[in-house]
């Protein structure tokens, strides 16, 4: 193909076309179109502004579909609009030919055809629908910024698995259709409200008329959607199926998504008659780097940052091209590119990563990859763990939360493979404090117990710390027994030892066995021992702040609150310098309960508060649940028993999400007992129920505000009041429900990116939800409720 310069060639003589283009040639839908709203105002918007905007996606994500829905939208803005398929061109020196005839103008000389479609289009105000540029990239560039430069008039909307790369392109990325996240069942009512299952709904009556949504199949259908990355193309092809299966057998079946996925029509493009022809096409366009880098990419499980894709995937050969290898797959559509507050994250939608785990595999490189993940995410576990008292804290907490489904797999792996265990026991052991703040109770005993099924018990402190956490776990869901039963196991292999460190081990575990035992005295002697064993080093100071903690607890509770409160406040010394905050939680909680058990109200409601206004930066599920419920028993105290009844309800939802029994120290049930009494006996059992529930159905975030008396009214269920986000966070977070990053949200609302981050962390926290998927199913379920 000749390179252009921009202008005519001079040499050459133009002959007027033979035939004049018609209007248009959109062809007509012959199936129903779901959701796309947004893109498509969003892409109408920018066609206005700009004279190349280029739709970017995966494939099968819907990008014709969308474009030609762009395209009729903005029909009128025109005098002619026309759709090129390119998709079965291979000859890149082709394009301008095959465009023109497209239009229907044929050359009746030697004239090339480039300079007769600019003769033509120069003094129109045209629209070019050149659709599937991905495969002759380069061309397809040079060919829109020649025509671009010389018809002043032209707008050209390009579908491409990458951007064209030319100045003045508009660049929107076309995501998948919206699914509930993998932690959200959505009812029935609200299935409706995610464009995946919508889509698979209408495409599964054309197949089977009388199919519709029902209680009975709503969990497998959303199951489909989920596991299908709520991509159209597969979703379309999995509702063929049912045809000749139900939904419950397509989801069995889609453990080999390819195999099952073949049913295309025929009238679809060759790639895309099934998942696999698509994504193979996908992969044909990749270098050889890239393909390599696919592949290895797809030992992640979930999302990844930079940092470990440089560790774990960097090519021997050239690790220093891991960001651009990186960056151009993020540019193909293959990788996404999500934002977490001020780390961004890359992600293989599921679909990808099977095949690209496919493509490993058979390079036989997927098992030492593995462990090089299992061997930096090792490090990481434990540099948090070193780091967890200290500033860093709420960072690890943040990153550890993000990373949870490489956390598993690099456990799982360990558990899997022969030889592995110690490292297994390693892994769940370091992540005690992690398991714990974030309310992980079951999750982390599961882990250790699994390790510890596994390990060869050779005594070692590794396996007395995995015994003392996972005792310590039992402890706080009221398995006594099971805690018992661990801390004799860490005795024998103390006195096996004779380690003093792991006698320390024992020490804390006994006191925290004897702490839920009601056994206080037997819980100081206890813990007393652990202080003296733990010293104020950064391996032990994590468990002398635990020993400090439960020592002052065992005296509050044997009416020492002198000694109590020395205790809660040395804690606080270690931790404030250090900016620690889940620690300063728990001291600020039992301080405020010493201080009110000692006659000082005031104080101790100001502590407890002040332990919450904390906790709005660290969502640790337990220590919200203590201090909701101690703000219940002074509420009960004052007489104020109907704010006594909806605090003990945000409470027990708080315990009740993390399995943990309510008040799980039997030395301050009877504060529970006595608190509910008061309050039943002046409310009613009807009115404190109802109180009871409000509490319990509302959102952290106003349980906290309600807790903490920033507005007067107790928080309700009804999804109209119970948020307290501004207007301009509601904007946010519809835009976020849209599928737009920060930037884009930045762009549609004319801010600064840095403040639209904000809004999305202010969002996060007051609705005390941890990702972005979950705000998307919160508007959903609000749009639901406020429709009459």
């Amino acid at each position: 193909m000749p390179k252009f310069d921009g202008g005519l060639f001079e040499s050459e003589h133009v002959m007027p076309p033979a035939v004049r283009c018609k209007t248009g040639n959109l062809p007509f839908e012959l199936t129903s179109f779901v959701g796309r709203r947004r893109e498509i105002a969003d892409a109408k918007q920018q066609l206005a502004k700009s004279r190349l905007v280029t739709l970017t996606g995966i494939g099968g994500v819907g990008k014709t579909r969308t474009a030609l829905r762009v395209a009729a939208a903005a029909r009128r803005a025109f005098d002619g609009l026309w759709l090129i398929e390119l998709d079965e061109l291979q000859n890149s020196a082709m394009i301008a030919h095959a465009v023109a005839a497209d239009l229907g103008l044929h050359e009746q000389s030697p004239t090339a055809a480039l300079p007769l479609l600019i003769k033509h289009l120069a003094d129109q105000r045209f629209l070019l629908v050149l659709d599937n540029c991905e495969h002759l990239v380069d061309a397809a560039a040079e060919f829109a910024d020649t025509l671009l430069r010389n018809c002043a008039e032209l707008r050209i909307l390009a579908t491409s698995r990458e951007p064209l790369g030319i100045g003045g392109e508009v660049v929107l990325r076309i995501p998948p259709l919206a699914v509930p996240g993998a932690d959200h069942a959505p009812s029935l009512q609200e299935l409706p409200g995610y464009d995946a299952i919508t889509l698979f709904a209408e495409r599964a009556v054309a197949e089977v008329p009388e199919f519709g949504l029902t209680e009975q199949n709503r969990v497998a259908i959303t199951q489909i959607c989920q596991r299908l990355d709520g991509l159209p193309l597969p979703i379309e092809l999995a509702a063929a199926r049912m045809r000749v299966m139900s939904a419950e057998q397509i989801l069995q079946r889609l453990s080999d998504r390819y195999q099952i996925l073949t049913a295309g029509t025929r009238r679809a493009p060759t790639r895309q008659q099934t998942l696999r022809l698509c994504i193979d096409w996908s992969y044909a366009l990749c270098s050889v780097a890239e393909r390599d880098m696919w592949g290895r990419l797809s030992v992640f499980a979930g999302s990844f940052e930079l940092d470990a894709a440089e560790s774990i995937c960097a090519s021997e050969t050239a690790p220093e091209t891991t960001l651009d290898v990186v960056a151009s797959l993020i540019d193909k559509s293959i990788l996404i590119r999500e934002e977490f507050g001020h780390s961004v994250r890359y992600r293989l939608l599921d679909t990808l990563r099977d095949y690209g785990r496919e493509k490993l595999q058979k390079a036989a490189d997927h098992e030492p990859l593995q462990r090089k993940h299992r061997d930096w995410y090792r490090k990481l576990v434990l540099r948090a763990e070193a780091e967890w008292i200290g500033p860093q804290q709420g960072e690890w907490i943040a990153r550890l939360t993000r990373e949870l489904p490489n956390l598993r797999d690099a456990i799982s792996f360990c558990l899997a493979v022969p030889g592995e265990e110690a490292a297994a026991l390693e892994i769940s052991a370091a992540l005690y404090p992690f398991w714990f703040c974030r309310g992980l109770l079951t999750e982390g005993q599961r882990w250790l117990d699994q390790s510890l099924n596994l390990h060869d018990g050779k005594p070692t402190v590794d396996l007395a710390k995995a015994l003392c956490a996972d005792s310590v776990l039992a402890d706080r869901q009221g398995n006594l027994p099971k805690a018992a039963s661990l801390l004799d196991s860490l005795r024998g292999i103390a006195e096996d030892t004779g380690d003093t460190d792991i006698y320390g081990f024992v020490a804390y575990t006994a006191g925290q066995l004897a702490l839920h035992q009601s056994d206080h005295h037997q819980a100081v002697e206890a813990f007393e021992n652990a202080l003296a064993a733990f010293h104020a080093d950064h391996n032990g100071l994590l468990f002398r702040i635990g020993a400090l903690q439960g020592l002052g607890l065992a005296r509050c509770l044997l009416g020492d609150f002198t000694r109590a409160v020395a205790c809660h406040a040395e804690i606080l010394a270690v931790t404030e310098p250090r900016q620690e905050q889940v620690y300063r939680i728990y001291a600020l909680w039992a301080l405020g309960l010493a201080r009110w058990r000692s006659g000082e109200t005031i104080r101790g409601a100001d502590l407890l508060k002040q332990s919450l206004r904390i906790l709005r930066v660290v969502d640790d599920p337990l220590a919200s649940a203590w201090c909701l419920e101690g703000l219940a028993w002074i509420a009960a105290g004052e007489r104020r028993t109907q704010r006594a009844a909806v605090l003990m309800g945000a409470a027990h939802s708080r315990w009740n999400a993390v399995g943990s029994p309510t008040v799980h120290l039997p030395g301050m049930v009877v504060f529970h007992q006595q608190c509910e009494r008061q309050s039943r006996s002046a409310l009613g059992d009807r009115a404190f129920a109802a109180s009871f529930r409000r509490g319990a159905r509302a959102l952290c975030a106003d349980a906290v505000t309600y807790a903490i008396d920033e507005h007067v009214h107790a928080p309700t269920d009804s999804p109209r009041n119970r948020i307290s986000l501004t207007k301009r966070e509601r904007e946010v977070a519809g835009l976020i429900a849209q599928g737009l990053t920060n930037k884009a949200i930045a762009g549609e609302l004319v801010i600064a990116q840095r403040t639209a981050q904000g809004h999305v962390e202010h969002v996060l926290a007051k609705l005390g939800f941890t990702s972005r998927a979950q705000i998307a199913a919160w508007v959903v379920e609000q749009g639901k409720s406020q429709r009459p």
